[in-house]
């Protein structure tokens, strides 16, 4: 076999190289080659570069962009929703500049909520459409809109936002401890005295004149009534020192990481929660918080019955804890219902216990009046019936609650087929709808001239007539503090019982004015104390 070396024909019978033929280049030239070539990979960076943002605004171009089916209302502008990412407006400040107008020209606007345009209601004709129509205008919190996101994690699955079987399922159970006719107003008296006996307490290290912040003490009566009155549990947060209740401080850090509006407003972020530091440690609380009430109820439930201690009463948390134990809920059921007794039971009063110090504080008439009817009784030990025959604080409850409802704002309704709002609101199938309770109540086609003023002697003059025309505002749809309808808050009243003995016990024993720096800000769901300090004298 013979072997042989094959060189390719070229031209002139030059070998030709695989990469191209010898070429002669100067110098100069070389450089000025080498020049172009690295021009041209710079342009091709500033191509990429240049592409990014562009690619960006496209991308939130269409995730902002209001969808062809939803009806031609007036549309809030989106920086509306985020202005908490640079300002320190307040809702009630934001609803003034931006949503009053419309809301009260159309009854109805588009706004960016939760990540989606939505539609927010106030006229009260369409508002009663809605709250009758559960069928149509299903309920449908987080856990469905938004199911990955922390505030999902939080909340879950409960007697609240749920619908149809579901809801009737923890309705059935719940019900009966969460609508008594009749609570016990001793563990509401007790941390009630307890409360002011600490308020007593800080003003006298603060020294007189100088004022002090009761945020932190409202939060711990807030919890510990829910304790004692929803989970059998006397959590002593105001007994023992700050911050060594878990259950209790830890609700201080979930309501900062409910509310940054950036996650609010983009929940679609929660979803790359590994790359966020602050999102991982914010469904690392969450479920802290869940783990951490279950374990404790359950031992405190299964220590009292080792030792054959029946229950005083019977409670909705000994309603829930049988349910789960026969089967009726699972383990995230139960747990879901847990959190949201927990929640509601302490944050809607907290918030309303806030807004009384501070419109109560700022208006000496009232606090004077209000005082004087609470001394006429000459008791110290008020019972129920003792402060709902009281008609001035009846009228002063009712009137916060215009003024000052605690869920300002709810957008949890979908619409599960095309619906038409009131027989004139076009609303496709999916949509979400909510209302703005705040809108509805200092509108003043609905409450005249004076809707924006404190004045609780609009609601009459005997506790009767206060009585009648809070069921007929609130079946109008132009009073709802509570809802309305048949998903009326089931805990009302329990909160006007609670209100009630709380203003008894501080009219009664303490005198306060409100610091020239104080101020309230209002958020979509709850009201929050900012800087500035409350007076408060013995």
């Amino acid at each position: 076999m013979t072997w042989m070396r094959v060189m390719p024909r070229c031209q002139n019978r030059t070998y030709k190289r695989p990469r191209g033929p010898p070429l002669s280049i100067h110098p100069l030239e070389f450089f000025q080659a080498k020049k172009v070539e690295k021009t041209a990979k710079a342009k091709m960076i500033l191509y990429y570069l240049a592409s990014i943002p562009l690619a960006i605004i496209c991308y939130l171009a269409w995730y902002l962009h209001v969808p062809w089916d939803l009806p031609s209302l007036p549309r809030i502008p989106f920086y509306v929703s985020i202005l908490g990412l640079w300002s320190s407006m307040g809702q009630d400040e934001i609803y003034e500049r931006w949503l009053r107008k419309p809301l009260e020209a159309h009854g109805a606007v588009l706004i960016w909520f939760a990540g989606r345009w939505s539609i927010l209601v106030t006229r009260p004709d369409l508002l009663t459409d809605m709250f009758r129509n559960e069928d149509l205008y299903a309920k449908a919190g987080s856990q469905k809109k938004i199911p990955w996101s922390v505030i999902a994690t939080l909340v879950g699955d409960n007697i609240i936002n749920s619908h149809g079987d579901t809801w009737k399922l923890y309705t059935g159970i719940m019900k009966p401890g969460l609508q008594k006719k009749n609570f016990d107003t001793a563990p509401l008296l007790l941390k009630s005295r307890r409360f002011v006996d600490e308020i007593l307490a800080e003003q006298n290290s603060a020294g007189r004149g100088t004022g002090i912040l009761v945020n932190t003490f409202v939060q711990q009566w807030a919890v510990d009534v829910m304790g004692m009155s929803f989970l059998d549990l006397d959590l002593q947060s105001l007994e023992k020192p700050h911050g060594t209740v878990r259950l209790e401080a830890i609700q201080s850090v979930i309501k900062l990481m409910l509310f940054r509006p950036l996650f609010f407003n983009f929940p679609d972020l929660d979803q790359f929660a590994w790359l966020i530091k602050s999102r991982q440690r914010a469904y690392e609380i969450m479920h802290e918080f869940g783990d951490t009430l279950m374990a404790t109820v359950l031992g405190r439930i299964d220590s009292d019955r080792e030792k054959g201690i029946k229950p005083a009463e019977e409670m909705v948390v000994h309603m829930l804890v049988d349910a789960y134990r026969d089967g009726r809920l699972t383990e995230k059921q139960f747990k879901d219902n847990l959190k949201i007794v927990f929640l509601t039971a302490h944050e809607n009063a907290q918030q309303l216990v806030n807004s009384m110090f501070w419109e109560i504080g700022k208006n000496n008439e009232v606090q004077t009046r209000l005082r004087a009817e609470i001394l006429s009784t000459n008791t110290t030990t008020p019972t129920s019936e003792v402060v709902n025959a009281l008609p001035y604080l009846t009228a002063v409850v009712y009137e916060l609650l215009r003024l000052y409802p605690p869920v300002s704002q709810l957008i949890n309704r979908v619409t599960v087929r095309p619906a038409m709002l009131g027989n004139e609101i076009p609303i496709p199938a999916g949509t979400f709808v909510g209302w703005n309770a705040y809108g509805v109540h200092v509108n003043p086609a609905i409450w005249g001239p004076d809707a924006n003023e404190f004045k609780p002697e609009r609601w009459g003059r005997t506790v009767g007539e206060m009585h009648a025309r809070f069921r007929r505002e609130t079946v109008r749809g132009t009073y709802i503090p509570f809802n309305a309808h048949s998903r009326k808050c089931l805990g009302q009243g329990f909160v006007l019982l609670q209100m009630k003995i709380l203003l008894f016990e501080v009219l009664r024993r303490i005198e306060w004015t409100v610091d020239p720096g104080y101020r309230l800000k209002m958020t979509p769901v709850s009201y929050f104390l900012e800087s500035g300090r409350k007076s408060t004298d013995a």
